[in-house]
C-alpha cells in the first residue's frame, strides 16, 4: 500500500469499472454524509509534478502527521475525476479551477476544491525554431483539444501577439475565436498528454507543464513563451467529491500540501517550472 501505483491508459477504463462496481456498497460513497475515514487515503494524480510531490510526503511527512497515504497515478485528465466521483479514489490533485468548472458542468460530477497547492505554466515549445519570431507563416502549431486548456493555450498566444481573439472570447475559446491571424497559422488539436510528443511533427506546440516536464523539457529553461503566474486562475489544487471536505485525512493532507517543507521541495527541484501558490 506504500507503493505508488501506477496506471496506464489501457486499464483505466477497467480499473475505473471494478473500483465503480466495489464502491457502490461502500461507506465512501460521499453523497450518504456517513463515509469511513478509516484506511489509507487514495489519491489520484498526474505523474509530475503532483504524484511527485505525493510521494514526498509520504516518504517525508505523512507519517509524523499520522496520515496513510496511497497515490494512484493516472496519465489523462478524466479518469482522476470520474474516480473520485465514484468512490475509486478518496481525492485527486492534478487540475485547476477552470477546468473542473468545465468537467462537473458536462459530465454531472461533483467534485469540488480543497486546497491550492502550485502553478504549472503553459508553454509554446519548438524543436524547429529558436524563437516566435521565427515562425513562418503558415507555420502548424498543436494545442490541447480540451475546451479549457485549448483556451489557455490561444489566451497565451494572442498575449504573445500571435493572434488576436475575438472580443469576449472565454474559457471555452476555440480557434473559430481567433479575429486576426497575421500569420496564418494552422492549428493542429490533440490531447493534451500527446502535445509534447507531437513536437517532431509540427512547428511549435503548446504544452501544460506537467507534460512537459514528464518529457525532459524545462519550462523555465526551453519555452519560446510562457504563461504569467501573476493573478492566475490556474493554480492546481487538491480536490474531492463535495461531501468529504472534512475527512480528517483529507485535512490533515491540505495542511501537508501547504507547508513550508513541500514549499521549499517545489521550488528546489523544479526551479521556476513549477511555482508555489501558497
Amino acid at each position: 500500500m506504500r507503493n505508488t501505483v501506477k496506471l496506464t491508459a489501457a486499464v483505466l477504463a477497467a480499473g475505473a469499472l471494478t473500483f465503480g462496481l466495489t464502491a457502490c456498497g461502500s461507506d465512501k460513497d460521499s453523497a450518504s454524509g456517513s463515509s469511513d475515514y478509516s484506511g489509507p487515503l487514495v489519491v489520484a494524480a498526474s505523474p509530475t509534478p503532483h504524484a511527485e510531490i505525493l510521494d514526498y510526503i509520504k516518504d517525508n511527512l505523512a507519517k509524523k502527521a499520522g496520515l496513510d497515504l496511497e497515490v494512484k497515478e493516472f496519465t489523462d485528465y478524466i479518469t482522476p475525476n470520474t474516480a473520485t466521483e465514484d468512490g475509486s479514489v478518496d481525492a485527486n490533485y492534478f487540475q485547476n479551477k477552470p477546468y473542473l468548472d468545465d468537467f462537473n458542468k458536462k459530465r454531472g460530477t461533483h467534485i469540488v476544491p480543497v486546497v491550492t497547492v502550485h502553478l504549472e505554466p503553459l508553454g509554446l515549445y519548438s524543436h524547429k525554431v529558436k524563437s516566435v519570431d521565427a515562425l513562418k507563416s503558415g507555420a502548424t502549431v498543436a494545442v490541447p483539444n480540451d475546451s479549457v486548456n485549448e483556451a489557455r493555450a490561444l489566451k497565451l498566444l494572442a498575449a504573445n501577439g500571435l493572434i488576436t481573439l475575438k472580443a469576449g472570447a472565454g474559457s471555452e475559446a476555440t480557434p473559430q475565436d481567433i479575429a486576426k491571424n497575421p500569420r496564418n497559422l494552422q492549428f493542429k488539436e490533440v490531447e493534451a498528454a500527446q502535445t509534447a510528443r507531437s513536437l517532431d511533427d509540427v512547428d511549435a506546440a503548446v504544452i501544460n507543464g506537467n507534460y512537459a516536464i514528464s518529457a525532459g523539457i524545462k519550462p523555465a529553461k526551453d519555452a519560446l513563451v510562457l504563461e504569467s503566474a501573476k493573478n492566475s486562475p490556474y493554480g492546481n489544487f487538491l480536490a474531492v467529491k463535495k461531501g468529504n471536505e472534512k475527512d480528517p485525512r483529507v485535512k490533515k493532507l491540505a495542511k501537508l500540501l501547504t507547508s513550508p517543507e513541500v514549499k521549499k521541495f517545489i521550488e528546489d527541484k523544479y526551479q521556476g517550472s513549477v511555482i508555489p501558490s501558497f
